[in-house]
């Protein structure tokens, strides 16, 4: 597989522009949040109205929660182009994949959206090409599916054949008998049968029950479990709710490294030889009722490179210690307090 990483938005945003405006079929689009107000730099909108004017196929899949600020003007502007825009909507249910395929030939997926805010934020995208796109095209044609798309020419690779061996896989979490493709199973999965390093990078730590005990497990095992986290995330109410899920974690063993920039990146890294890409933080909405996608790869540069990202990011990190001595008498109540609501996850 011929890759490319991108370890922040804007780069990211780069990327995914260079391809839209290379375009010569199709373009298709699943985002969380899609806001146009990137345009100063990276008019999204614009460019995939010229497409859809100059005759290619355009379909946008965004999540009616996360992208609600876009503006009806623009999305009316965008169908009468010719665009297919469809607002994922399901009770409880959001779309937090972020995902492009351009030409059937290229996609990229990972954590970075499509809004001003994040512009500077670390995140990790990766932009693949070969076999494991026609894979990002049957996740997407599911997610067509979700949303009651229409045409053929889409849905038609909900039916791809998967594989027998493949060393790059998406996995997505939309219901399927084949459990083996589920990607909360195969996430667990991985991190009980590691034998010597599990390194998870997310923004938010809100772990379920079921990702709780697998990395006790792991611990337990003897296993080195390495958990990279940003000191402030772009949610102030859950900053407090990320440190109490570190004290716990640390409690089994777990070891924080805490950045000090915003890192919006959804990564597992398992014994340095397999990593997962993708939109699925460690927390009980990607683990619960968001649909996710992302990329499981033991292609050994990929595997090298994405490592190499990790080190670099826990080198200007700050390892979470001596916090027993400075738990404040609130922090133990609100701690006690979660601690007894995740018995439910």
């Amino acid at each position: 597989m011929k890759y490319r990483l991108y370890t922040t938005s804007h780069k990211a945003w780069d990327g995914m522009y260079d391809a839209i405006l290379k375009a010569e079929k199709s373009v298709y689009l699943e985002m969380y949040i899609l806001l146009s107000n990137t345009k100063k730099t990276h008019d999204f909108f614009s460019l995939l109205i010229e497409k859809a004017k100059q005759g290619l196929e355009v379909v946008i899949i965004a999540d009616s929660l996360g992208s609600t600020a876009l503006s009806n003007s623009l999305i009316k502007e965008s169908r009468e182009a010719g665009i297919e825009f469809i607002f994922f909507s399901h009770f409880l249910k959001r779309t937090h994949r972020k995902m492009l395929i351009v030409d059937n030939k290229i996609a990229f997926l990972g954590g970075v959206n499509i809004k001003e805010g994040s512009r500077d934020w670390l995140d990790l995208q990766i932009k693949f090409q070969g076999k494991p796109v026609n894979l990002a095209l049957r996740s997407f044609a599911n997610a067509y599916l979700k949303v009651n798309g229409k045409k053929d020419s889409i849905l038609k690779f909900s039916h791809i054949t998967l594989p027998k061996k493949i060393k790059n896989w998406i996995f997505d979490n939309f219901p399927t008998n084949n459990k083996l493709y589920n990607l909360n199973k195969r996430y667990i999965l991985k991190i009980n049968q590691a034998k010597s390093l599990v390194q998870i990078v997310t923004p938010y730590l809100l772990p379920p029950r079921r990702l709780f005990l697998a990395l006790d497990n792991a611990c337990r095992r003897g296993v080195r479990v390495e958990i990279i986290i940003p000191k402030n995330t772009d949610i102030n109410s859950l900053n407090k709710i990320n440190y109490i899920n570190a004290r716990r974690l640390s409690d089994l063993g777990v070891l924080f490294y805490f950045g000090s920039q915003m890192n919006h990146s959804k990564i597992l890294m398992i014994d340095k030889t397999e990593v997962l890409i993708g939109s699925q933080n460690a927390d009980i909405l990607s683990f619960g009722l968001n649909y996710e996608v992302g990329i499981f790869s033991q292609q050994q540069n990929l595997v090298k490179d994405v490592s190499t990202i990790i080190e670099n990011w826990k080198i200007e990190a700050t390892s979470f210690v001596g916090w027993n001595n400075k738990m404040k008498f609130f922090e133990k109540i609100t701690f006690y307090f979660f601690r007894s609501i995740f018995s439910i996850f």
